[in-house]
């Protein structure tokens, strides 16, 4: 197998990118067709935190993070690294000596489908990391890998440059080529949910609003006034 580390990628748009951030994961979801989540195991270790950027991905072995220290050389301010193993790993891939050196570089944030430790000081540092897990379990630093590949990341695949948007409810990647589009979709989906929000305030029913009584109906779910009202209900 050959392990590349690639020097250059494109990036999208950073007014887009600040868009997406702003519009948060949730909307970025649902505005992308409800596509690019990566697993819900992927948590922050922080509150309040919303970033977007272009990934710089890495692959490696898992409980190794030599290709995180190559990796840390290519991340440019407002970059995003994302870090996947090989196989299945919880070992700590990054703590706070790394992550000290990302901040220098102004990296946006660390995207880790493996572990990482030192996670108060990392909050203290106020570098912001979504991690599978928080683990003091140290990793090696031997074994090749690669640097800006297409990697497969919690369940997504993530190319160089796609967007990351991260914060308390999660990550979505987007594809570098259509975030344009997605933000779009995302301020279209914003305004409507405004006026949704108004309409609510005064009381209205999601029910009503969305015209959904006609749908239990066609689906036969019934209305009766008294769990014993149902017809033949023998429990």
């Amino acid at each position: 197998m050959a392990f590349f580390v690639v020097r250059e990628i494109d990036r999208a748009d950073p007014a887009v990118m600040a868009g997406l951030r702003d519009a948060g994961v949730a909307t970025v979801h649902e505005a992308a067709g409800r596509s690019g989540l990566l697993a819900p195991q992927i948590r922050p270790i922080q509150a309040g935190t919303r970033i977007a950027g272009p990934a710089i991905t890495v692959s490696s072995h898992p409980g190794d993070n030599l290709m995180v220290h190559a990796a840390v050389e290519l991340v440019t301010p407002g970059d995003v690294l994302v870090v996947t193993t090989t196989s299945p790993s919880t070992d700590a891939m990054v703590g706070d000596l790394i992550a000290t050196s990302l901040a220098y570089r102004g990296c946006a944030g660390l995207i880790m489908d493996a572990g990482v430790r030192d996670a108060a000081d990392l909050r203290e540092m106020g570098f912001p990391v979504w991690t599978r897990a928080v683990h003091a379990q140290g990793a090696l630093k031997s074994a090749p890998g690669s640097v800006n590949r297409t990697v497969c990341c919690a369940g997504q695949i993530v190319k160089p440059g796609d967007v990351v948007v991260a914060d308390d409810d999660g990550v979505c990647v987007v594809d570098r080529a259509s975030a344009g589009s997605v933000l779009r979709a995302c301020e279209a989906r914003i305004e409507r949910e405004a006026v949704t929000r108004e309409v609510l305030k005064t009381g209205t029913l999601g029910l009503d609003h969305n015209n959904l009584r006609p749908v239990l109906e066609r689906l036969g779910v019934q209305y009766v006034q008294r769990e014993e009202d149902i017809p033949g209900d023998s429990r």
